[in-house]
């Protein structure tokens, strides 16, 4: 099928070949006043019939670089592709008018032909490199310029339901180096929930290289974990993640570059810095925190409910023992430690939200009695301290019987 498609657009480009150059072939033959050969229609087909012999010579070569092209432009993002054809356009049309102007003036044939040509390819080639190269710097003028716009018309009032559609949506997302080191961002760009792209800047990734190259070993490890979830996001066809050559001489801190990165892409930055986002929040930056993330999406708990829990460790005071939920939430367990490492059934007594999270405190089912009473509160009779007291009672009672039969005997 590509061979056929290759050859119909050969013949199709051998017509006007055929009709401009055959009758000067014609000419130095000394044809050229036979009008049974020099004809439109016989040229026509002359420069047909040699382009679809070109076709079938060149077919072989011209379908390799269809495909390498094919896996070169599969492999960019549409940002790619759309900067440097407009480029590409761009400098062809310089290079039209370039020659409008000065070679297809000029009345040798040669130099009317040619040089346009080598124009078009260089000033071709230099709009496709300017226009792809410097893509990013393009997309955030007319981002730039898009909220210059924006910010002169008047603001959409996003207590009308019909006006909230679209005012919070920002195309990218920065990553940070928390939060590509913690992994969980991979799971949910999996799950489709994170709209638009992902960008990793290029000093967040020289941060992680230095994370992995760090003489500390649990850093080393870290940074490296970071470096290998990248790699998986990026062979991952669902995910769209890009890279970005930005940078910011005059800042030396990543955190910095962040943030001035998302104040001209108008971005959204996605860490698990606490610091961070409190200094975004200061200078209006919006940003995803995957922590609080999965703080609002755990399971509430209300007090009186049941749980199985696993005791792991104890706690710092009255016997605590500590648990974890599976989606990692800590329970505290009053008279814990005397349950280590086994399974047990607590009843919820009372949950706290800390900025570090959530905490639930919780008792031993066994130590509520069915009316929510807790029996450990109650006084309860002591088996041995009854039989002493019903002991000491039976020598009082006697020797008041003695006593009272002596005075009777006196009397």
């Amino acid at each position: 099928m590509q061979k056929r498609i290759i050859t119909a657009i050969f013949a199709v480009l051998g017509i006007p070949a055929g009709i401009a150059v055959m009758p000067r072939v014609w000419a130095l033959a000394g044809m050229d006043q036979n009008e049974l050969f020099n004809n439109f229609i016989v040229n026509a087909i002359i420069g047909a019939l040699f382009f679809i012999v070109l076709a079938f010579l060149l077919a072989g070569v011209i379908m390799r670089l269809i495909a390498r092209a094919d896996q070169f432009l599969s492999d960019k993002s549409p940002t790619y592709i759309l900067f440097g054809s407009l480029s590409t356009i761009v400098g062809l049309i310089l290079a039209t008018l370039i020659s409008q102007l000065i070679f297809f003036r000029l009345p040798n044939g040669f130099l009317s032909t040619v040089p346009p040509i080598i124009l078009m390819i260089i000033f071709g080639y230099l709009g496709f490199r300017v226009g792809t190269t410097r893509r990013h710097e393009w997309r955030r003028l007319l981002m730039t310029m898009r909220r210059n716009n924006n910010d002169a018309k008047p603001k959409p009032d996003i207590s009308q339901a019909d006006d909230v559609e679209g005012v919070a949506f920002h195309q990218y997302k920065i990553l940070d180096t928390s939060v590509i080191i913690d992994g969980r961002i991979q799971a949910l760009a999996k799950t489709g929930f994170i709209e638009g792209t992902l960008l990793v800047p290029n000093f967040v990734l020289h941060e992680l290289q230095l994370i992995s190259d760090s003489a500390d070993s649990l850093k080393r490890e870290r940074g490296r974990r970071g470096l290998d979830i990248l790699n998986q996001m990026q062979k991952d066809k669902n995910i769209r993640i890009e890279m970005t050559d930005s940078d910011f001489e005059g800042s030396r801190e990543v955190d910095g570059k962040l943030l001035k990165l998302a104040k001209e892409m108008d971005a959204v930055v996605v860490s698990n810095d606490y610091n961070l986002g409190k200094v975004s929040e200061f200078q209006n930056v919006p940003i995803l925190n995957i922590n609080e993330l999965a703080t609002a999406l755990k399971p509430e708990v209300i007090p009186g409910e049941e749980m199985m829990v696993h005791i792991v460790k104890a706690g710092t005071e009255r016997q605590q023992g500590v648990a974890y939920m599976p989606e990692g939430t800590m329970v505290v367990v009053e008279d814990g430690q005397y349950y280590m490492d086994q399974n047990l059934r607590v009843i919820v007594t009372s949950a706290i939200q800390t900025n570090a999270g959530r905490m639930i405190f919780a008792k031993p089912a066994h130590s509520v009695n069915p009316l929510g009473k807790d029996v450990t509160t109650e006084a309860t009779p002591d088996p041995a301290a009854a039989a002493n007291q019903t002991g000491n009672a039976e020598p009082q009672n006697g020797r008041r019987g003695r006593s009272k039969a002596r005075g009777d005997n006196k009397n």
